[in-house]
């Protein structure tokens, strides 16, 4: 009987489980779980702080689902070493597991800087767990001041979800506008004045050069006093466990399409990964939930000895903040098309034949068509893109790509 590891207890890590059954319905899987919950939507737990979700629907699957897959879960447990000659990893507590597959899908971490007077402050947090949310839920009331550093994702859905629940909450970052990594100034303008009129402060091109224990001194000059402290800086790959055993890697885990690492019987999948970016060939980081399932069932097809191949990762985005939603996909280069008003803006990036990439704010097209043309490199000669310039269409494709898209129902 085949032996499989899994370390982390994400998405990858659930598509993972169903790619190794897909092909192997015996085989003994062991997942290597962090925390001590079962897998959930990270996603989701800023609609679980600001009351509009439970713990119950943010899970990712059923509670049947390690049972139904045979799996043991290993909770509150941590991997600290790769022994690739022995084929066996060390957990903290100096168990040893034996494997025959390893799936490192062991995610990512927060950055945390080493900033004087940090230590001093009582009440801070990340905000990238469950357990980060239930932890700050315990530490707002409806007096406190909450300052954010960070204004990507992970702080602005925090800022989001307190804004109702405090006093008042403020977001700084040493960009000059928000969500810096996935949109321009304009862009960003957008999202962050209709984030101004729900309250949510912004101290931008400012960063903190000290805390003392509810106060935080800006580079500016400016002091900026709080109760509770939100750390959303940024994150880092779990990439160690890999590139410690001499796994190649760089900013994370180095993988194939098939999720292989450099070690062999060793793949990995998700957040702590790297891999090649259809929409442009660099070799990235493509930290979001699409790409961590597709690359874990692929892992686990390969570990069971199927063959998969998932060699269409894009970086890409899907967002909203009171209301008003963000899509981004691909990268922003080649000829531009551009749709603005007072409250949208839609963005289309070409290149040759191919759709590159795409920021749509305030629309309501099917971001989804636009997507799968990058992912799948569809040739834009072949749909009518003046048509899919307007909106999102199926109607622009060929009847004979319809008809493949839809199984002949056109």
């Amino acid at each position: 009987m085949k032996r499989y590891v899994i370390i982390g207890n994400g998405i990858a890590a659930a598509n993972c489980i169903e790619g190794i059954r897909s092909k192997d319905p015996e085989g003994k899987i062991t997942v290597v779980s962090e925390e001590k919950h079962p897998v959930y939507c990270r996603p989701l737990i800023s609609y679980y702080l600001e009351d509009s979700t439970d713990l119950e629907r943010i899970k990712y699957r059923d509670d049947g689902f390690y049972d139904r897959n045979g799996c043991e879960v290993l909770y509150g447990r941590k991997a600290v070493r790769i022994i690739p000659e022995d084929k066996k990893i060390e957990l903290l507590d100096g168990t040893l597991l034996p494997y025959d597959a390893l799936c490192v899908a062991a995610g990512s971490h927060p950055f945390v800087p080493n900033l004087q007077g940090l230590k001093i402050v009582k009440k801070k947090f990340s905000f990238t767990t469950l357990d980060d949310a239930l932890a700050l839920e315990k530490a707002i009331d409806e007096k406190s001041r909450v300052l954010i550093v960070g204004a990507g994702m992970i702080g602005l859905k925090c800022a989001e979800c307190l804004a109702d629940r405090v006093a008042e909450v403020t977001v700084c970052d040493l960009a000059d506008h928000i969500l810096p990594t996935f949109l321009d100034f304009t862009c960003a303008a957008y999202m962050q004045r209709h984030m101004e009129d729900h309250g949510v402060k912004f101290a931008l091109s400012d960063s903190v050069v000290s805390f003392e224990a509810k106060k935080a001194h800006m580079k500016s000059g400016a002091v900026l006093s709080f109760d509770v402290l939100v750390l959303a800086i940024g994150a880092r790959a779990n990439a160690s466990l890999v590139t410690d055993a001499g796994g190649a890697g760089g900013r994370g885990i180095a993988v194939d399409e098939c999720m292989r690492t450099s070690i062999p019987d060793v793949w990995a999948a998700g957040d702590c990964v790297e891999s090649p970016d259809v929409s442009c060939g660099a070799r990235k980081l493509l930290s979001n939930l699409p790409n961590a399932a597709m690359q874990g069932y692929t892992a686990g097809v390969n570990m069971a000895g199927g063959s998969a191949v998932f060699d269409k990762a894009i970086m890409m985005n899907s967002i909203s903040f009171f209301g008003l939603h963000s899509m981004t996909a691909g990268t922003y280069m080649g000829e531009l098309f551009e749709e603005k008003t007072e409250s949208s803006i839609k963005r289309l990036y070409t290149e040759g034949d191919l759709l590159k990439g795409f920021v749509l704010i305030g629309t309501d097209d099917r971001a989804g068509i636009y997507t799968s043309m990058i992912r799948n490199r569809t040739p834009l000669s072949s749909v009518d893109f003046e048509m899919m310039k307007k909106a999102a269409t199926t109607a622009a494709f060929s009847h004979a790509a319809r008809e493949k898209m839809f199984g002949g129902m056109v």
